[in-house]
């Protein structure tokens, strides 16, 4: 009985290891670099394509957020705080999993933005102001399923349903790269 419970305990922390989510940024970010919210240099405007190749050093227009920005927003009252109304209309890059929202879907052109692993398909769906609607621009791409990412493009506050609940954000992505700390 013992050496049963001993190896049912080893089963569970193995896979409890085995899903854990990769690390996210700790911190809220509001530009490259911990930069405060900037307007864009005049000129410019961040787009690059959405394959583009993932050893590009992030563009310094494109404002990071993090998650914890993201919950700022009351999604009973639909009231968005400044720091939110800022983003507008910006071009920004959110880390996060890929949730396709159709069943062994590889290539897509729509999806949701988590912050961690499994969420939707394990587990009971995030709250709305945790989850990202994103519609990329251009045709069908290739989701990076079980790993990290970096989502780049123009983020709004807008309400979604989709298949998982409901969702507060919305974004026209332009580029998908692998999640690396900068």
């Amino acid at each position: 009985m013992v050496r049963a419970l001993q190896v049912l305990v080893v089963v569970i922390l193995a896979a409890y290891w085995s899903v854990r989510p990769a690390p996210l940024p700790t911190e809220v970010l509001y530009g490259a670099r911990h930069a405060p919210i900037q307007a864009p240099v005049a000129g410019t405007t961040g787009d690059t394509a959405a394959d583009a190749p993932p050893d590009e050093a992030p563009d310094p227009t494109i404002l990071t957020v993090d998650w914890r920005l993201l919950g700022l927003l009351d999604y009973r009252s639909t009231s968005v705080p400044p720091e939110l109304a800022r983003l507008k209309g910006r071009r920004v890059r959110i880390p996060g999993f890929i949730v396709p929202l159709e069943d062994f879907q590889e290539r897509a052109k729509e999806f949701l933005l988590v912050p961690y692993f499994g969420a939707c398909v394990h587990t009971p769906p995030p709250p709305p102001n945790q989850m990202v609607f994103v519609k990329l621009a251009g045709g069908p791409k290739s989701l990076a399923l079980f790993d990290p990412v970096w989502v780049e493009g123009l983020l709004e506050v807008q309400r979604v349903n989709s298949p998982y609940g409901a969702v507060s954000f919305t974004m026209t992505g332009k580029r998908i790269v692998p999640y690396r700390e900068d």
